[in-house]
């Protein structure tokens, strides 16, 4: 699906870019990684550092091992089977919005799993009011503003690197959607027509571009942080 596909090449090179001047040692985990997409995408290393999964969910956890080739453990972002400072990255797609997932424990593992100087990605929903069937749908139980995301982090010990909200130029789309929209609507994740799939991943191909050259997008149905372990 096009969302799926400008997230995991956003959070890729953006996560290539900030590694690339760490020198914190130590694999990447994708944790919550799924069926394996983002670890597929990020491949058999990042700027020099070999990738790693975990998964809640053990069957979801094989696949990703048998898609992306990386080991993949199973087993909860709330208590990793890693060791204290042993990662140099820390990639959480829609993650910390998951029911299952506690937010002050998952952030308390990252913390204390990444060495001093690591870096983090994490993706989230945005917006409390967007919250909406596919939500429900989809196991999610909190949408973040960018200031609520910045104050769960630093009061966790990350340092904002950087954050922008994405989807932008298609969120007065989703915003109708989601005004018309039933309470028991479907997922929006499915499979879309060639064309709007191709058009839909041209409009983030735009967005990526502006956000790769430095500039924060204001507004958006997802945003996206860079976050340091300094200490």
């Amino acid at each position: 699906m096009w969302w799926y596909r400008g997230l995991r090449t956003l959070a890729a090179r953006l996560l290539v870019r900030v590694l690339g001047r760490s020198s914190a040692a130590g694999p990447v985990l994708d944790a919550g990684c799924g069926t394996g997409g983002m670890l597929r995408v990020l491949g058999a290393e990042v700027a020099g550092r070999p990738t790693l999964g975990l998964d809640y969910d053990a069957v979801a956890a094989a696949l990703a091992m048998a898609k992306s080739g990386r080991p993949v453990a199973s087993g909860s972002v709330n208590e990793m089977p890693l060791g204290t400072a042993s990662l140099a990255g820390y990639v959480s797609l829609d993650v910390l919005c998951h029911a299952t997932v506690d937010p002050a424990r998952a952030l308390a593992e990252a913390h204390r799993c990444l060495g001093t100087g690591a870096f983090a990605i994490f993706n989230l929903p945005a917006y409390k009011w967007m919250f909406s069937a596919h939500d429900r749908r989809t196991h999610n139980a909190r949408r973040f503003s960018r200031g609520e995301a910045h104050a769960l982090l630093r009061e966790h010990g990350f340092r904002i690197v950087r954050s922008s909200y994405w989807n932008t130029l298609l969120f007065p789309v989703m915003l109708l959607h989601r005004l018309v929209e039933r309470d028991d609507a479907e997922s929006d994740v499915r499979e879309y027509p060639r064309w709007l799939d191709a058009l839909f991943t041209a409009v983030l191909a735009v967005e990526r571009a502006v956000i790769l050259a430095g500039l924060d997008l204001p507004f958006g149905g997802s945003l996206i942080v860079v976050a340091a372990r300094d200490g």
